[in-house]
């Protein structure tokens, strides 16, 4: 019978699908001797009926005549193969998805058909049929909406009481493959979006709504794992190690936008539960506790894991309670009570494996349980964490930004970067963290004499010295008593009721102690910079004599600093590295928005391979530390300007052209322009003859030069010119900055240079590379051997070089002079002028 199917026709015909199907009515049994034949079949209906779908109606009525559909489902009843099964569930997928016709679709989904394949019992076992199972379902929430979706969900009383399609799928939704977690999660999302009433409904009720509290258990999960990776990374720096925390990231991050997708359907319950279960098993269990300067015992979380989380939260989940909840809570620490349970928070408690939630999932009758564990883990972690805790998380951020480590420091900084950029929060909750811009603050107060409130026009037009003290609105009374009914305890905070500006001093205290500090990153520095800036974009009103006084003193100290640079391993190129970082740095504290990823705070601090290499004096390592002391000047120097009430300007005010001395070996050689390259044609007045090997065994003759031009000078090897006594041709030029000649011990008529690169290699210290992974190989300085006919010689080639390095530093320091100029009593006059008395505050 079935051999009758390979006869030659036109397959794509109607005639072709009336055959298939004849034949698929016949099959009785599937056994090993017709399997291949149902197998091609159903894949020839899916072709035939896709086909017709698009070209020829015909198709699909012989379809509905024949009700192949239940032909499908017969076939399904008599077959023990997992291949058929695999093969009737692609064909199902690929007639669903492809599909165009609304009445198609509408009979496909009309009779129960669909929702028997969807609750058949098949063997799940086997991965490969899963991942077809998983694909069906799918290609059917692809075809939901308001009108489809009413035919694959059973009502009783205008009341949806059972969904097989959402109720089978969120079974696999924390499957440990992430090709199903993806799949059902894009199934979840088409139900949500159809934006039915009854359905929304039935997802909300228990014991469906288990689901969202599984979800925020399995991201719980997830930002363990993150922390251990991450604690791990501490102890060795590895590319696998960055590698790991990046994936870690990626499923974070992927984990949030699932929820905030989720949010954005916009069924309220869920919203609401969704909230409910952050902030009840990771916020205020996890995420503020390990803020902590001092615990009971070792956090769940690190800080500097909350720190990132915190930051991806506020930014990726949008949901404006959930955001001025967790910043009322930075405000205060929750007041002891009675503790529930003794019990340590640790892995068995808060964390839950994979295979745990899936277990739970399969388990409705837990569902009081589950309500019941979830508030004795809050309460126990309240009590047993914060017990631990002497100041509020927000001032556990200050704390940081003053005396914490890099990576806490910009942790800290990302994360009131985010609160200051976070839309969902109201200003007078951001007014109280002490971080509302400057220009939002007068629009506020002028909002608020506008309407009449008390003391609001006398703010606004009080003098700068006078004391007023700011009102919290009604709006952050709210979110505190939403806190306490969240936590079920009293929440307090000896400021809560203080003035919003004694907290603004706060915050510009804590990044003015940070501009002081000499062991954090320029970068990190740039990025409390930019901070203050969107503060006080405008006026530097705020700063005080002792913030004055301190950010002068770090300003002089990083002019000391360029200085020594300018007699350093790189001082050729010291103007052009400060122009350049000069242009970088204004653009990234006068940017909209702080231009780093928070993961970064997350992988291990950049090493310099250069480091290990110290001790020789590497001019890599030199180059390194004199671009970090350029940015960190770059800050200071621009916020020495904002202090003094200046405009900043785009270039730095520096000498582009320094002329040369007209007596110099410069200009006795010939030159015109601050250039040499090889093959130029030179004077060798000065010139000492010596010798080299550039290759072992191949001794060379050359006449060697020092010379310097402006800002730029070269140590020259050229060979003189048979047919012009006295001139040469330049063969060899490397630069002169940073050659470090010095006589041989043993022979004093060898001179030693080292060649660094004549162009800059990093003009940025990344305090990341590559995403994570370390550099772990260091450029080489190369070094010349110069051998000279006699001591004296080489004598008087060792002067020359001390002598052209000399004049050339000094031209860089000449060039230098209107940026690093410092008039003491001018900056002194212009401070005692524009400060306020410490007292004001």
């Amino acid at each position: 019978m079935w051999f009758s199917f390979w006869r030659s026709r036109d397959r794509l015909s109607l005639h072709e699908l009336r055959f298939i199907v004849d034949q698929l009515t016949k099959v009785q049994v599937v056994n090993e001797v017709n399997k291949e034949f149902v197998i091609e079949a159903l894949r020839s209906i899916a072709e035939l009926i896709t086909y017709g779908d698009q070209h020829d109606a015909a198709y699909f009525e012989f379809f509905m005549e024949k009700q192949v559909m239940g032909e499908c489902v017969r076939i399904l009843r008599i077959c023990e193969s997992l291949i058929v099964s695999r093969q009737l569930l692609q064909t199902m997928s690929i007639m669903i998805q492809n599909l165009k016709n609304d009445h198609s679709i509408y009979y496909m989904f009309r009779n129960e058909h669909v929702n028997y394949l969807i609750a058949y019992p098949f063997d799940f076992g086997n991965e490969e049929l899963l991942s077809y199972y998983i694909s069906f379902l799918r290609a059917i929430s692809g075809k939901l909406n308001k009108d489809t979706i009413s035919l694959l969900v059973k009502t009783k009383i205008d009341e949806v009481v059972d969904f097989p399609l959402y109720v089978e799928a969120i079974r696999f939704a924390f499957h440990e493959e992430s090709m199903i977690r993806t799949a059902v999660r894009t199934l979840t999302l088409n139900v949500y979006h159809v934006g039915d009433d009854t359905v929304n409904r039935f997802v909300s009720r228990a014991p469906h709504s288990d689901y969202f509290l599984h979800l925020i258990e399995f991201f719980r999960d997830r930002c363990i794992h993150l922390n251990t990776i991450v604690s791990n990374a501490k102890k060795s720096q590895s590319a696998e190690l960055s590698s790991s925390i990046l994936s870690a990231v990626d499923e974070i991050e992927d984990n949030l936008y699932y929820i905030s997708d989720v949010v954005s359907a916009g069924i309220p319950d869920v919203g609401r539960s969704i909230m409910d279960k952050v902030l009840r098993l990771l916020i205020f269990p996890l995420v503020l506790p390990s803020l902590g300067t001092e615990a009971v015992n070792e956090p769940s979380l690190g800080a500097v894991t909350s720190l990132y989380l915190l930051c991806c939260i506020l930014r990726i989940v949008k949901i404006k309670d959930l955001a001025n909840i967790v910043v009322a809570a930075l405000l205060c620490h929750p007041e002891m009570i009675p503790e529930i349970s003794e019990a340590k928070i640790n892995g068995n408690m808060l964390s839950h494996a994979s295979s745990d939630v899936a277990s739970q999932n399969k388990d409705a009758n837990n569902q009081n349980s589950i309500s019941d564990t979830e508030n004795h883990i809050l309460h126990s972690a309240l009590n047993h964490k914060y017990g631990g805790m002497r100041f509020a998380p927000r001032e556990a951020l200050l704390s940081f930004v003053v005396s914490g480590d890099e990576v806490q420091v910009s942790g800290s900084l990302n994360v009131l970067a985010t609160l200051l950029q976070t839309k969902e929060l109201d200003e007078s909750i951001v007014d109280a963290l002490g971080i509302l811009p400057q220009c939002k603050q007068h629009k506020k107060k002028l909002l608020q004499a506008l309407v009449g409130e008390d003391s609001a026009e006398e703010q606004l037009f009080s003098s700068e010295g006078t004391k007023v003290k700011d009102r919290i609105s009604g709006e952050f009374d709210i979110y505190l008593q939403k806190l306490k009914e969240y936590v079920g305890i009293s929440c307090v905070h000896p400021e809560v009721g203080a003035s919003p500006r004694l907290h603004r001093f706060q915050v510009l205290d804590s990044l003015v102690s940070l501009f002081c500090r000499s062991n954090i990153s320029a970068e990190t520095l740039w990025h409390g910079g930019w901070l203050l800036r969107q503060l006080l974009p405008y006026s530097k009103a705020e700063f005080n004599s002792h913030h004055l006084t301190l950010l002068t003193d770090s300003f002089h100290h990083s002019t000391a600093r360029v200085l020594e640079e300018a007699r350093g391993t790189w001082f050729d190129l010291l103007l052009a590295v400060i122009c350049d970082q000069w242009r970088k740095c204004k653009r990234a504290i006068e940017a909209s928005s702080l231009r780093k990823d928070p993961k970064c705070i997350l992988l291990p601090p950049f090493k310099s391979a250069y480091d290990e290499h110290a001790s020789s004096e590497s001019s890599f390592a030199a180059g390194e530390r004199m671009c970090e002391a350029v940015k960190v000047f770059a800050l200071l120097h621009h916020l020495h300007i904002f202090s003094l009430g200046k405009v900043l300007p785009d270039q730095p005010p520096v000498f582009s052209e320094v002329d040369t001395p007209e007596k110099s070996r410069a200009r006795n050689a010939g030159l015109n322009l601050p250039e040499l390259k090889p093959n130029a044609e030179i004077n060798l007045v000065g010139a000492i003859s010596c010798r080299i090997a550039f290759e072992r065994g191949k001794e060379r003759h050359f006449l060697f030069l020092a010379l310097s031009m402006s800002s730029c000078g070269w140590l020259v090897l050229a060979e003189e010119l048979p047919v012009k006594p006295g001139r040469g041709l330049v063969r060899v030029v490397a630069p002169l900055a940073g050659c470090n000649p010095r006589v041989d011990d043993k022979h004093l008529k060898w001179l030693h240079l080292r060649i660094r690169p004549s162009s800059f290699p990093f003009t940025d210290t990344a305090m990341y590379a590559g995403h994570g992974k370390v550099k772990s190989k260091a450029l080489v300085d190369g070094r010349w051997t110069l051998a000279f006919q006699d001591e004296e010689s080489c004598k008087n080639a060792m002067s020359m070089v001390v002598e052209e390095m000399e004049l050339q530093s000094c031209m860089v320091e000449k060039s230098l002079e209107p940026l690093l100029e410092l008039d003491r009593s001018n900056d002194d006059s212009r401070l005692s002028e524009r400060v306020e008395d410490d007292n004001t505050m």
